[in-house]
């Protein structure tokens, strides 16, 4: 091959295709560990007497159309606001809904009268308080925020 300021033009292309692929793989990489949160979970008040629930009971209870647990204790569902990351990761990851789709259904019951809002808090710590205080209570945190004093739902 032809020499360039004493190195080949096939050793130049080389070393600039691996430098170029190494770039891409570290800024994709990257972006992927900025992106990956704590998985989301389903609380509950600790004695409830279901610690397995269906994913189709639970959109059930967040759209407000399941108001009572099987042991017939009224649910009383709790959510953080609606631009609030945690409420955006539950309602995609968990319930495999949009946040716009939840208040639109939760629109439909009260504007109908058929329902009313869920209760809305302002922290994690106010949604473990509740939860842990509120018997029927239902909400979402992070994995890695979960306390003794509430009980995850697992989801089949």
């Amino acid at each position: 091959m032809k020499n360039l300021f004493g190195i080949s033009v096939f050793a130049l292309f080389l070393r600039t295709c691996s430098l170029y692929m190494l770039a891409v793989i570290l800024i994709t990489a990257n972006s992927y560990a900025d992106t990956q949160e704590p998985a989301m979970v389903a609380i509950a008040f600790p004695s409830t007497s279901d610690s397995v629930i269906s994913r189709s009971s639970l959109r059930a209870i967040f759209g407000m159309r399941l108001n009572k647990w099987p042991a017939d204790t009224p649910v009383r569902v709790f959510v953080m606001k609606d631009d609030a990351p945690e409420h955006d990761a539950f309602s995609k990851n968990i319930l495999q809904v949009f946040p716009h789709q939840l208040r639109m259904a939760w629109d439909r019951q009260v504007f109908s009268g058929q329902g009313q809002y869920p209760e809305q808090v302002a922290s994690i710590q106010e949604m473990l308080s509740k939860i842990a205080s509120t018997p029927g209570a239902i909400g979402y945190i992070k994995i890695n925020e979960v306390t003794n004093n509430v009980r995850i739902l697992q989801i089949r």
